[in-house]
Order: structure tokens, then C-alpha cells, then sequence
């Protein structure tokens, strides 16, 4: 039987699982990889949808950077344990906004997400500091101060290695 042809968001979703209390770091890009976030009001409305989803209790955010055409979010599944629903109210919610905001009806997202499970005994602190100097490798910044879409629960040495436990 001929393998069938799901288009690159389903081939995403084969295999996801996701357990709440659990790490993981998620990746999503615009539709087109426009540079939406280039936008300071557009990049701000969607670090206030991570916001959120903390305040309501889905997720304790770790790190997150967001790039003109894409966002890397590293989080602990709270009260939400599903993965896709999470990015898809974050997607949603911060499209919704941003059309609304500039008066426009447009996509915003690709469909689909990455995600990685992160493994016990991994170096969070190491994963964190990956994640927001992103600006850097891309050449955008010289220094990630410069850089004003990112935060992280810890970046520099010192306090406690583990402020995320369950």
C-alpha cells in the first residue's frame, strides 16, 4: 500500500505526546516566514498570550525568544496536558490580536508546530540560555540586552537550579 501524503503539519503531530509536569521546548513560524514580530507591538502581544497561558495556569514559561518569524518557548505543562491545544489557543489568540490590532484579516501562523520533549537530568539552565541567544546567532544583536523579546527564569550563574519542580 502506497504511503500517504498527510502535508508537513500532520507529519508533526504523528507521534506527539505530551504529559503535564513535564518540559518541553516548542517552536512555531509565521505563515510564509513573514517577519511579523519585527513589529514591536506585534512581538509584545504575542510575549502577553505566553503571559497568559502562565497566568491561567497551562504552563510555567522557562525561556522564550521571539524572532521576527518564528518563536522558541520553553515551558512545564501545568493544568494543560496537551501540547497542541496550548499552541493552538497561543497561535490563535495572538493572530486574533495582531488582525485586529492593524485592522487586517490575514494568517498569521503556519500550520503546525515543533516540539521536543526535554529529558530529566538535562541542563535547563544551558537549554534557557540557548533558546534567547538566538537574536545573537542570527546576527540581529550584538549584545542579547539589545534584544528586547525574550526572558527567561534564570540566564546567570547563581540560585537555585531547579525553581521549576512540580
Amino acid at each position: 500500500m502506497p504511503e500517504r501524503n498527510y502535508g508537513g503539519s500532520r507529519l508533526l503531530r504523528l507521534g506527539r505526546s505530551s504529559l503535564a509536569g513535564h518540559v518541553y521546548m516548542l517552536t512555531a513560524c509565521t505563515e510564509n516566514r513573514r517577519p511579523i514580530f519585527r513589529d514591536l507591538f506585534s512581538a509584545r502581544l504575542l510575549v502577553r498570550e505566553f503571559q497568559r497561558a502562565e497566568v491561567d495556569g497551562l504552563v510555567r514559561s522557562i525561556a522564550y525568544v521571539v524572532m521576527p518569524d518564528h518563536f522558541h518557548w520553553m515551558v512545564r505543562l501545568g493544568s494543560v496536558s496537551d501540547l497542541s491545544s496550548l499552541v493552538q489557543q497561543v497561535k490563535g489568540r495572538s493572530a486574533f490580536g495582531i488582525n485586529r490590532m492593524k485592522g487586517i484579516s490575514r494568517r498569521v501562523w503556519q500550520d503546525g508546530f515543533h516540539d521536543r520533549a526535554v529529558r530529566r537530568g538535562q541542563d535547563l539552565r544551558a537549554l534557557a540560555r540557548y533558546i534567547v541567544a538566538n537574536p545573537l546567532r542570527a546576527g540581529l544583536v550584538e549584545d542579547i540586552g539589545d534584544w528586547p523579546h525574550w526572558d527567561a527564569v534564570w540566564v546567570e550563574g547563581g540560585g537555585d537550579d531547579s525553581p521549576l519542580e512540580p
